[in-house]
């Protein structure tokens, strides 16, 4: 019943209310209620905004809201000064401590702002000016801009800026101070040469983009820049030869940086994750640098380059295998030196990927290939070893990983030391308790020796890393086993892509104009075209040189 007793009750209630819509509905003053209502929300709704987005012209409330987004750090300094125009102007300075230089504070915004007067203007600027006439007449900065929003001011502090607000104006000028202590250009400390520049990047983007500026004065240059982290806002450039590179390149590589989503980019590695190719597999796909003239060389060559800032590594991309056997001093010496030396750095680095394999293949499996005398003395030497080859080598392997982890990690006083006198000591010692035999001891020294005297870090660590899968390989199927593993290594290094450039070109595919710079060096005379995949659009390098053609006619005659 009672249910039944509310159905009605409701109905009354919804008419009553439709007929008193439609009464005001005629009325104009109920009109004039609903202009004024809306006019209402309006304002609130752009005064919502103001609050939210736009700078506050009183310079209490914005500073006060600057110290409540950056959580009130204690190296924020607020500047408050005082300056004539019209009338009196407050103003306020901000700026963060140490990422700012004192020195252009001082003498280039805060000095000429302070000695403005209304006695050197022509006319009296009004206070809705203040901002245009302090940017085109007080300051004398090369890099003066625009903030609109809180956002951007807060932005703008974070990454070195300073920020001048203004009493009465909902504007800012971002000014262009940026400083600090900033390691300088040192000699490099991972890719040293004999001969050639002795400069190195370091971990300011802005240092970096200066010096391959210096080198390259080509108005087909072009820098590119992105923001990667959400939570860091790591600034990363791509450096490119407009009339050189290939567009499609460009854009793959545009498209694969501005896809990444992370909170914090901290070194140049992990943009390499995101953006390689292939994730499985052991080998560098890009080349990683922190010489400018390498990549200068390869920016010459079509190939892009990837600068972050807070690192002093370098990417280039697409990379190849050969290139990680090649120093920049190759193209600093004569030819025939220059292939000596590649084709050496190509031999150790089989060497220090098959170096132990071989020796346990050969004294396990196929003992008839070792000749004679040196059969005898290795069996002698392994007379009192109660370990199987395999078990030699792994001690070893391990405990000379150990001793180079050791040496990279303790202080650089002792390290040295410590490694050598360590490797000498403790093989001395395994050999005297009969825990290893002396050969297996001169391989696995060969072994490391021949992995420092590959120029790339990257691809000694991936021989390092194929070495102990190749050596069990080798301990229970000996060379044919190898021989497959190889075979295996091989394929793998073909399907590899970098960029979707083939990452064993120029030997697959098979390019010939391409092989004239790869494991041997062709006198640079004679190195006219660029590699082939890359430069779609200038392929010429080098013309003829006409001096010593012309010496070569005067001979013949």
């Amino acid at each position: 019943m009672r249910n039944r007793r509310k159905r009605p009750i409701i109905r009354t209630h919804k008419k009553l209310t439709d007929m008193l819509a439609d009464k005001n509905h005629d009325d104009p003053s109920s009109l004039q209620s609903k202009t004024i209502s809306m006019e209402t929300s309006k304002r609130q709704e752009t005064t919502e905004k103001k609050v939210v987005g736009e700078l506050s012209p009183i310079l209490h409330v914005m500073v006060d809201r600057v110290k409540t987004l950056l959580g009130d750090p204690m190296d924020l300094i607020v500047r408050e000064f005082e300056f004539e125009l019209e009338q009196k102007v407050t103003a306020t300075l901000l700026f963060l401590e140490e990422m700012n230089d004192p020195q252009i504070l001082n003498e280039f915004i805060l000095s000429p702002l302070m000695s403005l007067s209304s006695h050197k203007q022509s006319s009296p600027v009004p206070l809705n000016h203040a901002l245009h006439y302090i940017k085109q007449n007080a300051l004398a900065l090369g890099r003066v801009l625009d903030v609109e929003t809180e956002d951007e001011l807060v932005e703008a502090l974070l990454a070195g800026f300073s920020v001048l607000l203004v009493e009465g104006n909902t504007k800012g000028l971002k000014l262009g101070t940026t400083g600090g202590k900033v390691r300088g250009i040192e000699e490099p400390s991972s890719e040293v040469v004999i001969r050639g520049p002795k400069d190195s990047f370091t971990e300011s983007i802005k240092t970096n983009i200066s010096l391959i500026r210096r080198r390259v004065r080509s108005k087909d240059i072009r820098i590119e820049k992105f923001k990667i982290g959400e939570v860091t806002h790591t600034d990363v450039a791509i450096v490119y030869l407009e009339n050189i590179a290939n567009p499609l390149l460009i854009k793959e590589i545009k498209e694969r940086i501005e896809e990444v989503k992370t909170d914090g980019l901290l070194e140049s590695g992990q943009l390499e994750e995101f953006i390689q190719d292939e994730t499985v597999t052991v080998f560098p796909q890009f080349l990683n640098t922190e010489r400018p003239d390498v990549v200068i060389g390869n920016l010459l060559e079509g190939r892009v380059g990837i600068i972050i800032n807070g690192t002093p590594f370098v990417l280039i991309a697409p990379a190849q295998f050969i290139q990680f056997f090649q120093s920049s001093e190759d193209y600093y010496m004569r030819y025939d030196i220059s292939t000596f030396l590649r084709l050496l750095r190509f031999s150790v680095f089989i060497i220090s990927l098959i170096a132990p394999s071989i020796y346990i293949a050969l004294t396990t499996f196929h003992q008839a290939m070792i000749p004679t005398t040196l059969l005898f003395g290795i069996a002698a030497q392994r007379e009192g070893v109660p370990f199987p080859a395999i078990a030699e080598a792994l001690i070893m392997e391990i405990t000379f990983e150990i001793l180079r982890e050791a040496g990279i990690r303790m202080p650089r006083a002792v390290g040295v030391a410590v490694s050598i006198v360590g490797a000498l000591v403790l093989g001395q010692a395994a050999v005297q308790a009969g825990l290893v035999s002396p050969a297996m001891v001169i391989v696995v020294g060969i072994t490391a020796v021949a992995s420092f005297a590959i120029p790339s870090f990257a691809v000694a660590t991936s021989a390092r890393l194929l070495r102990f899968p190749l050596m069990l390989i080798s301990s229970v199927f000996g060379f044919y086993g190898l021989t497959l593993a190889l075979i295996v290594i091989i394929a793998h290094l073909t399907s590899l892509r970098s960029f979707g450039y083939p990452y064993l070109s120029p030997f697959a595919p098979i390019q010939t104009q391409d092989l004239k710079d790869s494991l041997f060096r062709f006198p640079i005379t004679k190195l006219f075209k660029r590699p082939e995949k890359l430069s779609k659009k200038n392929q010429t390098r080098t013309q003829p040189y006409p001096v010593k053609k012309k010496r070569e006619e005067e001979t013949t005659r």
